[in-house]
């Protein structure tokens, strides 16, 4: 799995257009809590075998980029939360889930 730095609100309309052509999950992270720890290694460790490689995936960590936060939450008319994962498909949003609530094959059902 090789993550793709999310670090300006300005990529978030480039990522709308890019998942007309692949699907897109972005990963919010916040690097002091031990939730986002753990779910951030389960989802690095299940990415393979879930089968997601066609997906490209985002990193953001919220705490040094929460406005981008912000506006990710607004753009895509989801609450923000964090830990959080978020699957771009076709410009919009097709799933999201939180914790350890997210579910890689949700996202691999839903990317297809």
């Amino acid at each position: 799995m090789q993550w793709h730095s999310l670090t300006s609100t300005e990529q978030i309309d480039q990522i709308k257009e890019e998942s007309k052509e692949q699907p897109i999950v972005i990963f919010k992270h916040s690097t002091t809590c031990s939730i986002s720890a753990t779910a951030k290694s389960r989802l690095e460790r299940q990415w393979d075998d879930a089968g997601l490689g066609r997906v490209k995936p985002y990193y953001l960590d919220l705490l040094s980029y929460r406005p981008v936060s912000n506006e990710i939450a607004q753009s895509f008319n989801v609450r923000h939360e964090s830990p959080q994962l978020l699957l771009i498909k076709d410009g919009q949003c097709q799933y999201h889930g939180s914790h350890l609530g997210i579910n890689l094959q949700e996202v691999k059902k839903l990317a297809s």
